[in-house]
């Protein structure tokens, strides 16, 4: 349950910051639909629109990587923060962008492998070779 209030689209239309910020979500994504983080981001209007713009300067600009390739960093990373939420909001968005059953499998492989060995180098105090450094 959450700790906060999620607006509705009722209360949405009565508050011009928070229309506009879920006005461009809905055209951004080329949706109607908003998800509870957004509504309930919308109890701290300046948050809710630094937030959308910080995310929507990573997620949906163009840039080096392709969107499929940012989701599924932010799968990971979302995975290594136990972040339950955003596991399941951006392996949709994921799959929503081509994402296969093999890649899934194959990135949840990477992630395994990269907190197990994350684990080991952390325990062991594993100095980093000089010829890692950048």
């Amino acid at each position: 349950m959450a700790t906060v209030k999620l607006w509705t689209d009722e209360e949405v239309a009565r508050d011009p910051r928070v229309k506009a910020v879920f006005d461009d979500i809905r055209g951004i994504r080329n949706s109607d639909f908003v998800n509870n983080f957004w509504r309930g981001l919308a109890n701290q209007p300046a948050v809710l629109e630094r937030t959308w713009a910080d995310l929507k300067a990573v997620m949906f600009a163009p840039g080096a990587l392709d969107p499929l390739t940012k989701e599924l960093i932010y799968i990971a990373v979302s995975t290594a923060n136990g972040c339950s939420y955003c596991i399941h909001s951006h392996t949709a968005a994921a799959k929503a962008k081509g994402m296969t059953g093999e890649q899934h499998a194959e990135l949840m492989a990477v992630i395994g492998m990269a907190a197990t060995t994350n684990a080991l180098v952390t325990g062991l105090q594993l100095p980093v070779d000089p010829e890692f450094q950048v």
